[in-house]
């Protein structure tokens, strides 16, 4: 029997038929709790929710009691045993509303709540407006969140943990504000518990919140202008967020000049000023403890800000601390490692708006025995992982040379059956693309076809991360793309995306597997 063939037109229409469960519109049901029936069934028997499958105990704090907190502490309070007018959101909701516990590092996550509180519709989609403490109060909340593909509704209780009266994780600033200690607990849930949550990378947050694409660049190693990408990603309503490298433990030291190593921050917004007539452009950037910032050349207090005109230093400057900051752009590449951009839509590569970008996604299993083949050194086996053919046509001369020539990105993501986040044990997942003979036929390609040819193209290294992608260019012409965990006979679920640039030429995507 053939392979089966997919263009991206037939994907097209498919999609408008497929079941709409696991959508924004028709979420799934997290841990099969339905919101509406909960709600209603509260009010009606005149009782508050207590959600049993994430119970105000120990096992929702630290199940495998690896943070230092004494237990026996820990009171779980409603907020309205905490102060005497909680409010779900006082005056909208901001990235200054919030600043990170002590006991918790997750600085990866606020970093991302950070860069969700600019984009209202998304921060709608996550928290919907349905609720509040005012009108039909019953002590329940829900939130949503992207996972895996799918759009998931989480159910929580308004039950916090608290020590002598005080939040113990994430806390407002205002005191009767809750959406972010709530935001946080439904976060939690997903993940297993709030130990759950420590360590993380920015993109894990930012994908479960926007279900958008991801793309992330090393700052020393890229020759991209990224100034002019991040200020495209700000008018496309992008969130971003970059971290520092780790320094000599792992502890997050704060160096003389007020960076924190091994640390997660929200990237707040570009913009470039004028300075003794020379165009400077600057990067804004937000420490999610709330506090703690860069003291050198165009922060709050540098001199530099005498140099520029006085619209923008009142646009820009302000002495408040509250962890945000201005920086040049060489100074941000300088201090910082990396960056990653999560967008609705890939349009914002693209410097010129005749363009956009194509995208599909497919679901797959590498199965031990027959389709988990592992890295390419494995050349007995490699070839029985699922195969991909693309095909790739020329684009106009305007849209090739571009300040994007990149005209493809792939993106891979494993997923694992376990409750709590800390457990998963993600493997060293990544993919390789190879040219295509034109002779070959649309088969799956055997073991002989990749004994002796490297891929034009690769995933950087195997990295042990829930998610990988690469942007790159590929010239005109046929490919295969093969994802693999780094070992044969690892299994998993995957999900493999693959966003093409789209000009007036047609594109193909098959599947061999």
């Amino acid at each position: 029997m053939p392979p089966p063939r997919f263009t991206l037109q037939n994907l097209r229409n498919e999609s408008t038929k497929k079941d709409e469960t696991g959508t924004l519109g028709v979420p799934l049901k997290f841990l099969d709790q339905d919101y509406q029936e909960l709600q209603k069934s509260c009010i009606t028997n005149k009782m508050r929710f207590v959600d049993d499958n994430f119970p105000p105990d120990s096992s929702s704090i630290d199940p495998q009691k690896k943070l230092k907190l004494d237990l026996d502490q820990i009171k779980w309070l409603r907020p309205s045993n905490i102060v005497s007018d909680p409010q779900l959101i006082v005056q909208g909701a901001s990235r200054f509303d919030y600043s990170q516990g002590s006991y918790l590092g997750n600085c990866w996550f606020l970093a991302s709540v950070g860069a969700l509180t600019f984009q209202n519709d998304i921060m709608d989609q996550v928290m919907p407006a349905d609720q509040s403490f005012g009108k039909d109060y019953a002590g329940i909340f829900h939130f949503r969140f992207w996972r895996f593909g799918k759009w998931i509704d989480v159910v929580i209780d308004d039950k916090l943990p608290t020590i002598k009266g005080q939040l113990i994780f994430v806390h407002a600033k205002t005191s009767n504000e809750f959406w972010p200690a709530l935001l946080e607990k439904a976060y939690a849930k997903v993940c297993g518990s709030y130990a759950d949550m420590h360590a993380g990378w920015v993109s894990e947050a930012l994908l479960d919140f926007t279900g958008g694409i991801h793309v992330y660049f090393k700052l020393k190693q890229t020759s991209t202008d990224l100034w002019s990408l991040m200020d495209r990603a700000v008018k496309a309503k992008a969130l971003m967020g970059c971290s520092t490298s780790r320094g000599d433990t792992s502890a997050n030291t704060v160096l003389p000049n007020g960076i924190v190593q091994g640390h997660a921050y929200t990237v707040t917004g570009v913009f470039k000023v004028t300075s003794q007539g020379e165009a400077v452009k600057l990067v804004r950037v937000l420490n999610p403890w709330g506090k703690g910032e860069w003291t050198g050349a165009w922060s709050d207090k540098s001199l530099l800000w005498n140099n520029v005109s006085e619209s923008d230093q009142s646009n820009c400057q302000s002495l408040a601390i509250d962890g945000e900051f201005w920086m040049s752009m060489e100074d941000f590449t300088e201090n910082f490692k990396d960056i990653d951009i999560c967008c609705l839509s890939p349009d914002f590569l693209n410097s010129s708006s005749k363009y956009s970008w194509t995208s599909t996604c497919y679901y797959g299993s590498w199965d031990a025995g027959s389709t988990a083949g592992g890295r390419p050194n494995n050349k007995e086996t490699f070839w029985t992982n699922p195969q991909f053919r693309v095909r790739i046509e020329k684009l106009d001369e305007e849209c090739a040379i571009g300040q994007c020539p990149e005209n493809i990105l792939v993106s891979l993501m494993q997923k694992h059956e376990n409750r709590y986040r800390s457990l998963v044990s993600n493997y060293f997942i990544g993919f390789s693309v190879f040219a295509i003979p034109p002779e070959m036929k649309d088969e799956k390609f055997p073991a002989k076809f990749f004994y002796n040819r490297r891929p034009v193209e690769a995933s950087e290294k195997f990295t042990q991360a829930r998610h990988v992608m690469k942007l790159f260019k590929l010239e005109p012409g046929e490919y295969l793309i093969v994802p693999s965990t780094l070992n044969p006979n690892e299994c998993a679920k995957f999900m493999l995306s693959i966003f093409l640039k789209s000009g007036s030429l047609k594109r193909k995507l098959e599947n061999i597997s």
